[in-house]
């Protein structure tokens, strides 16, 4: 799958690409609506790319893209084609599928992504 340019969208990449160091102490704790806020900035750079919201809470999200292989059908047409179709059912279920990522943010407004597998 495409990564997101991290220059460009801040915040993106997978979980070793957008580690940053934790805070210095005493560092006092953002108010909630600018966690709140940083965290519907980076949402809204996802949703760009094409993402959609499947939960959505004040200091996390988790977006999906894609959609799931409907195997009834597939099963259908693979009988109906004499097995034929179980090549195409085969590729689908292999490449399709969908994608799901965790989006959080800490007291410090920092967000950082964590990617599920595929499923």
């Amino acid at each position: 799958m495409e990564q997101p340019d991290p220059q460009k969208f801040p915040g993106w990449g997978t979980p070793s690409s957008d580690y940053q160091p934790p805070p210095a102490p005493n560092t006092p704790q953002l108010p909630e609506a600018e966690r709140t806020a940083a965290l519907d900035q980076v949402v809204n750079q996802w949703i760009v790319q094409g993402w959609r919201v499947e939960s959505r809470q004040p200091h996390q999200a988790v977006l999906v893209r894609g959609r799931p292989t409907n195997h009834v059908l597939h099963a259908i047409l693979t009988i109906f084609t004499c097995l034929m179709w179980g090549i195409v059912w085969i590729i689908m279920a292999a490449r399709g599928g969908e994608e799901r990522t965790l989006l959080t943010v800490d007291g410090w407004g920092r967000v950082t992504t964590n990617r599920a597998a595929t499923s």
